[in-house]
């Protein structure tokens, strides 16, 4: 069977989507499947791989590098075409940021209440912002593709915000690799790491993985750490990736936490973070389903995250995860983490979420969405393809 895989950069350095989409394309080329990635840009570490790379070069818009992709999978014609969110010619349409609009409004939370209105009006006069819901509504139109949410929460978004009756749509939750991210690397890492970061045993050490920093909450875990520090708890904040670390430094240092946090900034190996922190916090304002989530628990961390994360379907509040309702709400945040101060509580926590990955592996995660392929490929043919070509030319004219 030969895949068309489409992602804007195939390189796992640059976040979840796409070391989610390098992982699975090697998994698929171990499987005896024919990859074909097309992308505007390839990672280094990527020219390896048993993969065939088809470079769009840069391209000046969203609606461009979409227009771009399907000229080429015109000419690749592959069995399955799965775009992981940024074209609109495929079979699989699999955006793992869930629904752009969902998001956009759960980004306006970050501004004053009576901002919010302007900010939306202004939106809808940008170009940019034009050309994406043209772009949109081109992804979500029943061109006969089917879409896979990554949560009930996300397929939740597909029908009410673009229309998708449940009948087209998938659930695939993520998946996590349980032999990459392990307790049982702890006995290497853990030490060295702690020693390294300055932070003694007797010290509960807090970590985020995080790219987009406002997004993710580290404003509101920064004074969270303002609080407990007040009250004389031993407490270290690690974030790890994130650019443009200076300005968020600098308010560490202003809310009077800097000696307390450790900014690390981008690494492609997150593994002995997690070994060496004694929990994971991560107060998004929206996730579809976050992988550093299940990574962390995979690694036998108890969580903090909110009720805005898609992942939390698979988690049971007080058992895998602490949850919290309001991603800005700081006392909220800081005493759950208050909590997470009872080590065999941590423990017990940490155990149940070891087991709870163990039943959601990346091998799953893989089989579902190969059954999506197998599915597409009994009820489709040529003519199906020719068809819904004709169906998306008559809509962009």
């Amino acid at each position: 069977m030969r895949i068309g895989l489409v992602l804007e950069q195939f390189d796992p350095r640059r976040g979840g989507l796409e070391q989610w989409s390098c992982r699975f394309a090697g998994l698929l080329a171990e499987r005896g499947l024919e990859v074909h990635v097309v992308a505007e840009r390839f990672g280094e570490q990527t020219a390896a791989m048993p993969i065939a790379a088809h470079r769009l070069g840069p391209v000046r818009s969203r609606l461009a590098f979409a227009e771009a992709a399907q000229a080429k999978l015109l000419s690749l014609a592959p069995d399955v075409i799965h775009d992981m969110g940024s074209g609109w010619y495929c079979d699989v349409f699999h955006p793992h940021g869930g629904s752009w609009v969902s998001l956009s409004q759960r980004k306006l939370l970050l501004l004053p209440r009576w901002l919010r209105p302007l900010k939306r009006g202004v939106d809808r006069l940008l170009p940019r912002q034009r050309g994406y819901q043209t772009l949109l509504s081109q992804q979500y139109a029943d061109n006969g593709q089917i879409l896979v949410a990554l949560s009930q929460t996300t397929a939740a978004d597909f029908r009410h915000f673009h229309g998708v009756p449940p009948e087209r749509i998938r659930i695939v939750y993520n998946g996590v690799d349980t032999d990459h991210f392990s307790p049982r690397h702890r006995a290497t890492h853990r030490e060295p790491l702690r020693r390294q970061l300055g932070v003694d045993n007797q010290t509960l050490l807090a970590l985020i993985v995080a790219h987009n920093f406002q997004l993710k909450g580290v404003s509101t875990l920064l004074r969270a750490m303002r609080r407990l520090l007040a009250e004389g708890r031993k407490a270290h904040l690690v974030v790890v990736r994130g650019k443009r670390l200076v300005p968020w430094r600098r308010m560490a240092r202003r809310l009077g936490v800097g000696a307390a946090v450790s900014f690390v900034g981008p690494t492609d190996q997150t593994a002995p973070y997690y070994a060496a922190a004694d929990l994971y916090v991560h107060p998004t304002l929206y996730d579809a389903c976050s992988l550093v989530v299940l990574e962390a628990a995979a690694s036998g961390l108890p969580v903090i995250t909110t009720r805005l994360n898609g992942v939390t379907e698979l988690l049971s509040d007080g058992s895998e995860a602490l949850l919290i309702s309001d991603p800005a709400d700081v006392n909220e945040l800081a005493g759950q983490m208050r909590v997470l101060f009872d080590g065999d509580l941590r423990e017990k926590m940490g155990n149940a979420g070891r087991r709870m990955a163990l039943e959601n592996t990346f091998e799953r995660n893989v089989n579902g969405i190969l059954d999506v392929y197998q599915e597409i490929v009994r009820s489709r043919g040529p003519a199906y393809r020719r068809k819904r070509l004709a169906r998306q030319l008559t809509r962009i004219r």
